[in-house]
């Protein structure tokens, strides 16, 4: 993540206004303005225009635009009906701070007050703000039906009157964490010169801002620091604890699990996007369990949006919800179907046409989104520019890979996080008529960028094992059998490229993908997945039957077993089994919440599956 919240605020304001006059990428088809340069999809000569309903909520919105007063604070968000949830944040006290709500007061035209003298005064006052003249307030909001919108921050200096100074609402997090090497990154309300304190360096933005990002270098393998984030005049200590020196085959612990967005229901399980109460608990018990790290692959929220600025909050919902526990230990997140951001197209009675992937691809597609939302390694390839589609090579046609396909090692592991629904057009799986990516397909440029990787890590002796994700499962058992890498068995669904389609169906592609797994590697332990609601295994051997009948085209060598492991069991609403070719071979299929714990010791690996909200055992096998 590179961009600050002011700058997306500018650009979102000044995008409003003039997004409908940014050229139209060759890539596209049937996609044209009208002479009001009104973005229109076209289809049998009927025009579906883009629609242009604005943001129903932004983060600038609800972060209320605190004021000190003398007796507390004043809040204005806007045109939100519903109720201000209010208590202290007790930083310093606790290891995993959380708001302690006191108080509840109804939104009065998006407006509300805390009056802290009053609310928090002797004995309420649990975390000295008289004395050290200073302190946090969380909030939550709900809306008219009571939905939980947002979990917000205030910081504040002074005992009466009170002075709002820039919060931090977002992390502190850490990522991209090596045997030397870390990155600790932050959002505040404000743009401010922040500090960072660990290992006895002293590291300061380079100017005010409000995404703070630090890489810290010359670390110990296998060290616990303390760190310490300073913003004005409060300050927030946790520690990282960098990887083992690569290739020491360390015993360790990481988490695999996907599929967060919204449940049914209340509460909780429905904060606007994420379901946070079962994402609360997975971060809790894996870092119980003492993992590593966190890899989540895919559908964090709802989204299926047409404005950034609403993405961008149900994504702050979602980091929300682990953030006692991100403070710690890494999470690495890959892009998913739900995390689709794009023009969506519908006719006069509101019915949706057409959805494909927002342009300009560098600010508004949904890869943008996701880089901006997050902090990922950079090693991934560029983008689909210059593969054999691309119908100009003189100018950029396909959004960017960076932070949304990247590689990592931890020890004798390496993860590499794949996306199969990248420049996503939902509706392109249904009628073909216009172009996109489909989802559960990895496209040309990305597959010889995986080929590379694979190569480098079988050569690398530190590396043992290799595992391998993406969003959509290869072989789907509930849920997605209608598309993922299978689409009922139609090798006829591909991505669409300038109203041209590419060579290879999905099915061929997938085997070439498997391939590269099976027969160029002999690291690779397993696939990890989602997108389906429901957790359980497949173990592939030549015995499993994977195709359809009188399928037509060279078929797959499987020369040595692997495994899908299938986790989308993080809180959406769950998926049943079906029947499908491979199903007899499908093991320990659940729909109870699950997260996978890998336990890594050398050359073995067991995983074990448990159910963070009871705790029991779901499933547990010897992968190696």
């Amino acid at each position: 993540m590179k961009t600050t919240l002011s700058v997306i605020l500018i650009l979102f304001t000044q995008l409003t206004v003039i997004a409908q006059q940014h050229a139209i990428p060759g890539s596209y088809t049937n996609i044209k303005y009208d002479e009001s340069k009104r973005l229109y999809f076209e289809k049998d000569g009927e025009k579906f225009y883009a629609d242009t309903t604005g943001s129903r909520y932004t983060i600038k919105q609800l972060l209320g635009n605190p004021k000190g007063t003398e007796e507390g604070l004043e809040f204005d968000f806007g045109n939100l009906k519903g109720t201000f949830t209010y208590g202290l944040i007790p930083y310093g006290k606790a290891p995993h701070p959380l708001p302690v709500f006191r108080l509840t007061s109804p939104l009065n035209n998006g407006k509300v007050s805390a009056n802290i003298k009053k609310d928090f005064r002797y004995p309420y006052d649990f975390v000295g703000w008289e004395e050290n003249k200073g302190f946090t307030l969380g909030y939550r909001l709900t809306d008219e039906k009571g939905m939980i919108v947002f979990d917000g921050e205030a910081s504040v200096e002074g005992t009466g009157p009170f002075k709002i100074i820039p919060t931090i609402y977002e992390g502190p997090y850490v990522n991209n964490i090596s045997d030397t090497e870390a990155v600790i990154w932050y959002e505040t309300s404000l743009p401010v010169t922040s500090t960072l304190y660990i290992n006895d360096k002293v590291m300061k933005d380079a100017s005010p801002a409000t995404h703070h990002e630090f890489k810290i270098s010359g670390l110990k393998p296998g060290t616990k620091y303390d760190y310490t984030v300073k913003v004005a005049s409060l300050s927030q200590t946790y520690y990282i604890t960098t990887a083992p020196k690569a290739g020491s085959r360390k015993p360790f612990v990481f988490a695999y699990t996907s599929d967060s967005r919204h449940a049914t229901g209340s509460g909780e399980r429905m904060i606007y996007g994420a379901n946070a109460y079962i994402m609360k608990k997975m971060a809790a018990l894996s870092y119980q369990q003492g993992a590593a790290f966190v890899q989540f692959t895919g559908d964090m929220i709802n989204g299926y949006l047409s404005n950034k600025e609403e993405q961008l909050v149900q994504y702050t919902n979602w980091k929300k919800s682990i953030e006692p526990f991100w403070h710690y230990m890494p999470f690495y997140v890959g892009q998913g179907n739900h995390e689709a951001l794009g023009y969506i197209f519908k006719d006069k009675d509101g019915a949706q046409k057409g959805f494909i992937d927002k342009f300009p691809y560098d600010t508004q597609s949904a890869e943008s989104a996701f880089q901006d939302a997050f902090v990922n390694p950079e090693n991934g390839p560029v983008g689909e520019d210059n593969n054999q589609y691309d119908p100009n090579s003189n100018q950029v046609d396909f959004p960017s890979y960076k932070e949304n396909v990247f590689h990592y090692t931890y020890d004798n592991v390496a993860m590499i996080v794949l996306n199969s629904d990248y420049w996503y057009a939902p509706t392109l799986s249904r009628e073909n008529a216009t172009s996109g990516g489909l989802h559960g397909y990895l496209m040309d440029n990305q597959m010889a960028w995986l080929r590379k990787v694979i190569l480098e890590f079988e050569q690398n002796p530190s590396i043992d094992h290799i595992f391998v994700t993406q969003h959509t499962p290869v072989f789907p058992n509930g849920g997605h059998s209608g598309d993922d890498m299978w689409y009922s068995g139609n090798n006829e669904k591909r991505p669409y490229i300038a109203g041209k389609p590419v060579k290879k169906g999905i099915i061929e592609r997938r085997d070439e993908y498997l391939d590269i797994l099976i027969n160029q590697s002999t690291k690779v332990v397993a696939v990890l997945t989602g997108d389906e609601h429901n957790y359980n295994r497949l173990q592939l051997t030549k015995e499993v039957p994977i195709y359809p009948d009188n399928y037509p085209h060279k078929k797959l060598n499987v020369s040595r077993t692997i495994f899908q492991i299938n986790n989308g069991a993080s809180g959406a609403p769950y998926y049943g089994q079906e029947k499908l070719p491979w199903s007899a071979f499908t093991k320990a299929f659940s729909v109870e919440n699950a997260v996978c714990l890998f336990y890594v010791k050398g050359k073995s690996i067991s995983m074990k599956v448990l159910n963070p909200d009871t705790l029991n055992q779901i499933d547990e096998i010897v992968l190696r």
